[in-house]
């Protein structure tokens, strides 16, 4: 009987994505599959996604990572959320937070409550009722809320703001523990076969010719196997997402770093400000058609709370996706598959849910088209939804410039537009099976960017007045205590130091 499985995987590029990629493929295949990453110390790495979301406590965890070394060895912090300031409009701003926003009662999800609020006259904000949206604003931070004494306390959901470079190297050395093989050297092309034009191996520069049986390409924009290779083609979606040019500058820190992302709006695009244990990261997204690259970074250089550590480095790219993900034997991750701006903090996650689904339908040899359209098909609709909710955040704004009028004037997606009049209707949110961001995400930014629903769930009306203002009261008063019971987040980080 042939043996058709796979014994050979080759993963082209290194960074966040390649390292990702190995080292999850080596935990979960053991030593049943051979896994060889190439990649050269000449070619840098973009490395400007350092915010992540919750879902990369699951990778590390499978990984066998221990947290407290991963924050040490990353310059790693704690992200509760992003802070988007100015969005809406100027002096404007809310905080997209993890977890949840209050209590369900019943059958009811709780917003529909704080709605019913409202229309009796009780002005308390939404993200009162958000223990990470308190802990955030007052630089708090802890795994759990603990109120007595051994106690096991309610966990807070968090990700992690770190160095990008140094998490592609804890992964490099882990990767290796688990055997994986390491390779110096500039890929020069690909060898295809005959004659179904599947890769069979890429040639270094110092003429080394290196097979395999599934090849990964994490090679970054350059896609040298997906594009280069197999002219696999790109989807252009810089018609929803017109910003196209991106200028990063690292900073001193100048206090105790937040436990949050800032995304603050600029004229013509947007600012992030990571903060770090070592430096701070700062960037400008803009869109070239408004604003020159001259311009968009003196905006950066001129709106920098501390001092430069570095020249401003400017990055060009197009929103969009490949057309296939996955073409005959080869797989693209990281910015090789595609980009999307790193407004929600994406860009790491895709590398992991990619890989997830790769998990799922790992090939052998006969590599099945139907699996590798269902991967396709998947990744494609992941890739979508994430992109409608960036656009829901350009669309939904009342800022005067002509980049943000643009911005509300251009037609959006049908599903973007069909979520949005739903919300508006009776503020019904429901997640969709292959949406990333759950209904807390949704509406968050629907009601921080200004999108208010004409009416509520009419089962609020089962509560009287005075009981709604209680169970309101109630909450409130969980969150602000639980949030008061934390230790700052420069303490946390110093205690996770000290326990190494």
């Amino acid at each position: 009987m042939t043996d058709n499985r796979i014994r050979s995987v080759v993963v082209v590029g290194g960074g966040t994505a390649g390292w990702m990629s190995a080292a999850l493929l080596a935990r979960a295949l053991g030593e049943t599959v051979r896994i060889r990453l190439v990649e050269s110390e000449e070619i840098g790495t973009v490395g400007v996604g350092e915010a992540t979301i919750p879902q990369i406590r699951h990778f590390n965890a499978f990984l066998g990572l221990d947290e407290n070394a991963f924050l040490a060895a990353t310059q790693g912090t704690i992200k509760l959320g992003i802070e988007f300031v100015d969005w809406r409009a100027p002096g404007q701003s809310y905080i997209h937070a993890f977890g949840e926003i209050g209590r369900p009662l019943g059958a009811v999800p709780f917003h529909h409550y704080w709605l019913a609020g409202r229309r009796k006259g009780d002005d308390h904000a939404l993200w009162d009722y958000s223990l990470n949206a308190r802990a955030a604003r007052a630089g708090r931070f802890d795994r759990a809320v603990r109120r007595a004494a051994g106690d096991a306390g309610e966990p807070l959901t968090y990700a992690f703001q770190f160095d990008a470079a140094l998490y592609a190297r804890h992964l490099r050395d882990h990767a290796q523990r688990l055997g994986v093989a390491r390779t110096e050297g500039k890929i020069l092309g690909a060898m295809l076969r005959e004659p179904d034009g599947f890769v069979r191996a890429v040639t270094l520069e110092s003429g080394e010719v290196v097979e395999g049986d599934f090849f990964l390409d994490c090679s970054g924009f350059r896609g040298v196997l997906i594009e280069q290779a197999l002219k696999t083609g790109y989807e252009d979606w810089s018609d929803l997402l017109p910003c196209d040019r991106a200028v990063a500058a690292p900073t001193a820190n100048v206090g105790p770093p937040r436990p949050y992302t800032q995304a603050i709006a600029r004229a013509a695009g947007w600012q992030w400000r990571i903060p770090l244990q070592h430096r701070t990261g700062n960037g400008h997204v803009f869109c070239s058609r408004f604003v020159s690259e001259d311009e968009a970074t003196a905006q950066l250089m001129a709106s920098l709370e501390g001092e430069p550590l570095a020249e401003p480095r400017t990055l060009k790219f197009v929103t969009g996706r490949r057309k296939r993900f996955w073409n005959r034997n080869v797989l693209a991750l990281g910015l090789a598959g595609g980009f999307m701006e790193p407004l929600e903090s994406t860009s790491i996650h895709l590398i992991q849910s990619g890989l997830s689904r790769l998990l799922n339908l790992f090939p052998n040899k006969g590599f099945a088209q139907r699996d590798i359209d269902e991967y396709n098909r998947q990744t494609g609709l992941e890739f979508e939804r994430i992109r409608d909710f960036l656009v829901l955040h350009y669309w939904a704004n009342q800022r005067a410039e002509p980049f943000w009028k643009a911005c509300r004037d251009r037609a959006v997606p049908t599903e973007l537009t069909r979520k949005v009049e739903l919300f508006r209707t009776h503020g019904r949110l429901f997640r969709e099976p292959d949406d990333l961001f759950l209904e807390a995400s949704w509406l968050q930014v629907l009601v921080g960017q200004g999108v208010p629903p004409d009416d509520h769930h009419p089962m609020t009306g089962q509560l009287t007045d005075d009981q709604l203002r209680g169970f309101l009261a109630d909450l409130r008063k969980i969150t602000a205590d639980g949030a008061a019971a934390l230790p700052a987040h420069g303490d946390f980080l110093r205690q996770q130091r000290a326990a190494r």
